[in-house]
């Protein structure tokens, strides 16, 4: 997966994740809503950081295709 490819997963995730909230705007935000959520988020974690990955390899001169899509439970326990 590249940079763009990258780029087009995370602005999927971020328009369903607006369309959930607008959803839930009107009150109508069910369980399932609540845990699409939840997991948008991780998603978004996940490329997120593998994009830092990517950059931070090509930045020091590596292969950025190396770079791999960690665990959830690993990246949501980042501090910031």
């Amino acid at each position: 997966m590249n940079d763009t490819q990258i780029h087009e997963h995370i602005e999927n995730l971020i328009n369903e994740e607006h369309r959930l909230f607008e959803h839930g705007d009107s009150g109508k935000l069910s369980e399932d809503d609540r845990a699409r959520l939840d997991e948008i988020s991780v998603r978004l974690d996940q490329y997120w950081d593998l994009l830092r990955q990517r950059r931070a390899r090509r930045d020091a001169g590596q292969d950025p295709e190396v770079a791999h899509l960690r665990a959830g439970e690993v990246v949501e326990h980042y501090q910031q």
